[in-house]
């Protein structure tokens, strides 16, 4: 974690500055403040475009009564997206570009849960267990490892002494 910490807040500003620095000496100082005021104008108007169809996929995600889990992973890589795009800088924004462009997006998702999915295997087998003990007959017996034989006594509590 402190890894990623140090990677988010210290390298990428000042890869962002090199490059910056890099593109300001070819092509000059105004027009690089040009191009990225720009990208961010366009990465707003992109970000709201896709924002809208994610929450239209959301919304119709639940009115078909299923569980939006695709869409509310869009969600999440479009509002990552913008702000990526909305930050000054050139290499956020072809990181923004990657999140907000639906055909990229999906290779993103794809690779996100390919890595979620692995981690959380586990939880999954856990659920799924489970699930299949729910989904046994009721005279099926016990099933070894989980089901413990035993016998149940009802006992009466004893009296209570009503209060003076």
């Amino acid at each position: 974690m402190p890894l990623l910490l140090i990677l988010v807040f210290i390298v990428v500003p000042i890869a962002e500055l090199y490059v910056i620095i890099q593109v300001g000496q070819s092509i000059g100082a105004l027009p690089t403040i040009a191009i990225l005021i720009a990208d961010s104008v366009l990465g707003s108007l992109l970000l709201r475009a896709q924002g809208r169809t994610a929450w239209r996929r959301f919304r119709a995600a639940m009115a078909e009564g299923r569980v939006p889990a695709r869409e509310v992973l869009d969600g999440a890589l479009v509002i990552f997206g913008g702000a990526f795009l909305i930050t000054p800088g050139f290499i956020t924004d072809v990181i923004g570009i990657f999140l907000l462009l639906p055909p990229t997006r999906a290779v993103v998702r794809r690779a996100l849960v390919g890595v979620f999915s692995r981690r959380f295997m586990a939880v999954s087998l856990a659920g799924a267990a489970a699930s299949r003990a729910r989904r046994r007959p009721a005279g099926a017996g016990p099933r070894p490892g989980y089901d413990v034989e035993g016998k149940a006594v009802e006992v009466d509590p004893p009296p209570v002494d009503p209060p003076r």
